[in-house]
């Protein structure tokens, strides 16, 4: 009785297992009894098993080369028969592809149920379904390939230290920056690798990692293998495991050649490319600072202004190549002077500036001696020997000013005085040159924005018939009222114009401006009258002024007859050259004039040769017409030359009513001046070009 009991439990405990474990499980369970052959048949699946496959419950009690055929039934035949002849567990994986599903990967436990007689009577297969945990498995291993590629193959070098600074781990770019191999590397500190001078600022980044925080160093000295020293920037970032941070990754770049290409561009900036020498930048950068420590320590500092004495001539004679050349040579000297108390700068040009500091006055007067004397012996260019001479204008911390500007200016100021009073030595500045002082670079500076700014204008002065009273032709007269300097005379800013180019763009613009007013008249039905315009020397040997002259004729719709050209006889020095131009004029259609006749030289040979419409009487003779003979004498012959060549004549500054008796009793044409009208703006002279 007991013992039908004991079996009644034991088979009420088989169906609790099977409803509460097997059906209520995520993982599938198939029993399959055993049977000859062998073969096996399915007596029971659970829940997830008929969720999960093909199988139904009326497949219970088949065979399982009935249910499954085709690759599948015969894999998992040959698992079954495996077990019963091995007679041990098996553990496996496949991929199966389910209708309606994506692929999935199963892994499977096989285990055997032995009876009494220990047979294998049964056999449990549970199988899970593995697919998200081998997905997750693959991502981590992708995404550990995926680090240790950016890792391993970074251009940039990458430790991974331990929290004491020894190198545990070290990327190819590693062995390339350092020169050493991963083995070599490995176990080492990383403080062995950089220069002893940042070790203090690399413990600080470091510790400041280790602490959780990234820190970067940018500018470190690391030695390599080879003892070359490379410049580095590094990047310190934590390594934190579980929570908690475990040494960190040390990022190098190398820096060296950025580092060398902007050592070399900071060079550049502040040194001359021709000669070597520190550049008005560097002095910009320099002078300041050395005032600021003359002060600090109360000593006294120099100013040496040194410009070249004609060498416009030695680039006229060598060729702009050949002046660049003879510059060297002359830096070669210059340099022999200079020590750490002595700096020699490139000013620009010709021009060269020695910083003297901690200098007394005698030590300046006698540095100033020795820059002259550097200068007594030729310079042999191709074998050829060239004598050129200084001029120095110097100027003192702190007597002549507290600031580079004021002291550079009054040393330039100095200069311009040796300049005019012969060249060839040198003065300290002083105060009474500030009066005499044009200062050329600030009016430069202000000229070249002149037309910008329309601070240029044009007057015209009348050229009066002495035989009808009449007007029919002035003169253009540019004019400059700056904002800084006033009314400057063109005197003045037309030889700085012709110095530094600008006369080209003046100009075109006074022959524009000519055009434009002579249209203004024409609409308005006002005579034709003729306007002379002065062309510079250096204006007039460029080759595009007929056609300059040309396009502005036409695009205003102005007579050629309308313009005179004004040229001195300086501008004619270049016969062939002259001669050319004139011929190019005279087809044009333009009347041709020779300002300030007289004063030259050649003169009678150009009237010959050069195709000339009107000669201007100086004013210099004009002046003294009544009392002085010879002034008289000179006037009257020009007239009477002018006249048996067919030419025009037209006097200038006329002042006074004995000039003019003068002027008519020799049948002189024109005449122009004070005595009958100042230059004055187009509206006030419009009376005279009325019909």
């Amino acid at each position: 009785m007991q013992a039908l009991n004991r079996k009644q439990d034991i088979d009420k405990l088989d169906t609790v297992l099977k409803d509460v474990v097997f059906e209520y499980i995520n993982d599938m369970v198939f029993i399959m009894k055993v049977e000859k052959g062998p073969s096996f048949r399915y007596v029971y699946i659970n829940e997830s098993a008929r969720k999960n496959t093909e199988l139904k419950n009326e497949d219970m009690g088949r065979l399982l080369d009935e249910v499954l055929t085709g690759e599948l039934g015969a894999r998992l035949q040959g698992m079954y028969v495996q077990l019963v002849e091995n007679e041990e567990t098996i553990i496996f994986r496949d991929t199966i592809n389910l209708p309606g599903r994506e692929q999935v990967v199963n892994e499977s436990i096989l285990t055997p149920i032995k009876n009494e007689l220990e047979e294998i009577e049964y056999v449990v297969s549970i199988t899970r379904d593995v697919t998200p945990l081998m997905r997750e498995k693959k991502r981590l291993i992708n995404a550990k390939n995926r680090y240790k590629s950016i890792i391993e193959h970074n251009l940039d070098a990458i430790f991974i230290l331990d929290s004491n600074g020894v190198i545990k781990e070290s990327n190819i770019a590693s062995d390339q920056l350092t020169g050493y191999n991963k083995k070599h590397l490995v176990n080492s500190s990383i403080f062995d690798l950089f220069h002893s001078s940042i070790k203090d600022e690399l413990q600080k980044t470091l510790q400041k990692a280790l602490s959780g925080t990234p820190a970067t160093l940018d500018h470190c000295l690391m030695k390599t293998n080879n003892n070359k020293e490379k410049v580095t920037s590094l990047k310190a970032v934590p390594i934190l495991i579980k929570e908690k941070f475990d040494g960190c990754y040390i990022i190098v770049k190398d820096n060296t050649i950025s580092y060398e290409q902007n050592e070399k561009i900071h060079y550049m900036a502040l040194h001359d490319q021709l000669t070597g020498l520190w550049n008005r930048k560097a002095l910009d950068e320099h002078l300041p600072l050395f005032v600021q420590s003359m002060e600090d320590t109360e000593q006294e500092l120099s100013v040496l202004y040194l410009d070249l004495d004609r060498f416009k001539f030695v680039n006229d004679t060598l060729g702009l190549k050949g002046g660049d050349r003879f510059l060297n040579k002359i830096t070669e000297r210059l340099v022999t002077l200079t020590n750490e108390h002595c700096l020699l700068y490139r000013q620009g040009g010709d021009e060269f500036i020695y910083l003297l500091k901690n200098s007394s006055l005698e030590d300046t007067k006698k540095k100033a001696a020795e820059v002259l004397s550097l200068f007594h012996q030729s310079f042999t260019i191709d074998e050829q020997e060239f004598y050129i001479s200084p001029s120095i204008g110097v100027s003192r911390y702190p007597v002549d000013g507290y600031d580079a500007n004021s002291l550079i200016q009054k040393a330039a100021q100095a200069l311009f005085q040796v300049k005019e009073k012969g060249r060839a030595h040198y003065r300290f500045y002083q105060t009474n040159m500030e009066s005499s002082f044009p200062n050329y670079i600030i009016m430069e500076s202000h000229l070249r924005k002149a037309i910008e700014k329309e601070e240029l204008y044009i007057h015209y002065q009348p050229q009066m018939n002495l035989s009808t009273g009449n007007v029919d032709s002035f003169e253009a007269l540019i004019r400059w009222n700056n904002r800084k300097f006033g009314f400057v005379s063109p005197g003045q800013f037309i030889p700085l114009a012709e110095e530094t180019g600008l006369i080209h763009g003046i100009g075109e613009w006074v022959l524009e401006q000519v055009c434009i007013q002579l249209k203004d008249w024409r609409l308005k039905g006002y005579k034709n009258v003729r306007i002379a315009i002065n062309i510079s020397p250096k204006q007039f040997l460029q080759e595009q002024l007929v056609e300059t002259i040309r396009g502005y004729l036409a695009k205003y719709e102005i007579p050629a007859s309308c313009l005179e050209i004004e040229i001195t006889e300086g501008a004619m020095q270049d016969t062939q050259q002259t001669l050319k131009m004139l011929k190019k004029l005279k087809e044009l259609g333009v009347f041709i004039s020779v300002d300030d006749f007289g004063t030259g030289y050649s003169s009678l040979n150009y009237l010959k040769r050069f195709p000339i419409d009107i000669l201007k009487i100086d004013q210099s003779f004009v002046r003294e017409i009544g009392s002085n003979q010879k002034d008289s004498a000179i006037t009257t012959t020009i007239i009477h030359l002018a006249h048996s060549l067919g030419l025009e004549v037209i006097a200038e500054g006329v002042e006074e009513e004995g000039q003019v008796h003068f002027l008519k009793e020799a049948n002189c044409q024109k005449a122009q001046g004070f005595y009958f009208s100042k230059p004055k703006c187009p509206e006030e002279l419009e009376h005279y070009v009325h019909l």
